[in-house]
């Protein structure tokens, strides 16, 4: 179990694991109290993940109201791991429900959170600093030009991302690429075999404009465990799905069917659905890393380990198969079947051979994998 492999994030220099910590639950303050964890909670799971190799870490200021950042500043600084870690936070939501500027994605409501966030986190620095959500009104231009301002006074390394409709971040990338100003390395989106929308066109997007995806949830939010099971119309089990709150939801036929081929594929590799569901995740194309989360240690272990096997093709077009849905409206013309009514039945046609860009590796000496 190790994450000692790296891999550039988006169009950058920056190496990061392709697990990511997520740290939502680190700490009991805001809604996310039901099931957040304490300082001394969090430190054995914070440290394992170093153990392992891990140096990607994700927050945001709203997170357990700040206590996340807070809980992760003392962790890092008491571990001496600041600059081994690449530190990731988000902004947008707001931190004072009184001002109108205190949420949104404005300049000054930027300024303003990552001032916060580097004293909470108590460094000087954030690694890579995101866009939390698209606000709807707040102009790419400023977004985009605060971005580049915060890099260049030296409190961001990196911009990025999160949860922005697709034309929303290529019009960012290509204004920033048109002023020469700092690009987004980054776009953090819901991905999982039960939650395959960014297909229709934030992977090829960022694919082509150089946004490495951050998924998140790659569990979604657990059922891909295999802990709820169908019982009746309801679920039954353990956690944040069942519990009939703002959290739960109702499952259709297909999905159930699907994690009952989630566990078939599982137990012909003899591994648990989890790490199925996020190796799965991890090795689609254009996603950068998966972030995983933990409420205990074994958890984490177990998380960690879901990269340590080969999903052989046959079992990842069964998963494919299972979890597709039919593609909406004018999308169904972007795919293979067509496409193929868009040349001569007679000739191949393809982006470029596969030789053609070959995966680049500088691994250790010896040249092993």
């Amino acid at each position: 179990m190790s994450l000692n492999h790296y891999y550039l994030l988006g169009r950058s220099g920056l190496r990061v694991s392709r697990l990511a910590l997520g740290t939502m639950n680190f700490g009991t303050g805001g809604f996310h109290a039901a099931y957040g964890k304490t300082e001394e909670e969090a430190r054995p799971i914070f440290r394992r993940y170093l153990e392992a190799g891990g140096n990607f870490i994700d927050t945001a200021d709203f997170y357990t109201a700040g206590e996340s950042e807070t809980i992760l500043g003392n962790l890092i600084a008491e571990a001496k791991v600041r600059d081994r870690v690449v530190l990731t936070t988000k902004f947008t939501n707001s931190v004072d429900p009184g001002d109108p500027n205190a949420g949104g994605n404005g300049r000054k409501h930027m300024i303003r959170a990552v001032e916060a966030s580097l004293r909470r986190l108590r460094t000087d620095y954030i690694d890579l600093f995101m866009l939390h959500t698209w606000d709807r009104i707040t102009p790419v231009e400023e977004v985009m030009r605060t971005f580049d301002d915060l890099t260049r006074a030296g409190k961001i390394r990196y911009a990025g991302l999160s949860d922005v409709p697709s034309w929303y971040a290529a019009r960012a990338q290509t204004y920033a690429e048109a002023h020469s100003l700092v690009p987004a390395v980054s776009l953090q989106l819901p991905y999982s075999l039960i939650e395959r929308a960014i297909e229709l066109e934030h992977v090829a997007m960022g694919q082509s404009l150089g946004l490495g995806i951050t998924a998140w949830s790659p569990l979604g939010g657990g059922f891909l465990t295999g802990k709820y099971r169908q019982a009746d119309r309801g679920l039954v089990g353990e956690g944040r799905l069942s519990d009939g709150g703002s959290a739960g939801r109702s499952w259709t036929d297909e999905q159930w069917r699907l994690l009952a081929t989630l566990e078939s594929v599982a137990d012909s590799l003899g591994v648990t659905m989890a790490q199925v569901a996020v190796n799965w995740v991890a090795t689609q194309p254009g996603v950068a890393a998966a972030i995983i989360g933990a409420s205990s240690v074994a958890q984490l272990d177990a998380n960690l380990t879901a990269l340590d096997f080969d999903l052989p093709a046959d079992l990842r077009a069964r998963l494919d198969e299972a979890s597709s849905t039919p593609p909406p409206s004018v999308y169904r013309m972007f795919t293979p079947d067509y496409q193929a009514w868009l040349i001569s039945p007679d000739v191949k046609v393809a982006d470029k051979p596969a030789q053609y860009a070959p995966p680049v590796r500088n691994w250790a000496h010896d040249g092993s994998d």
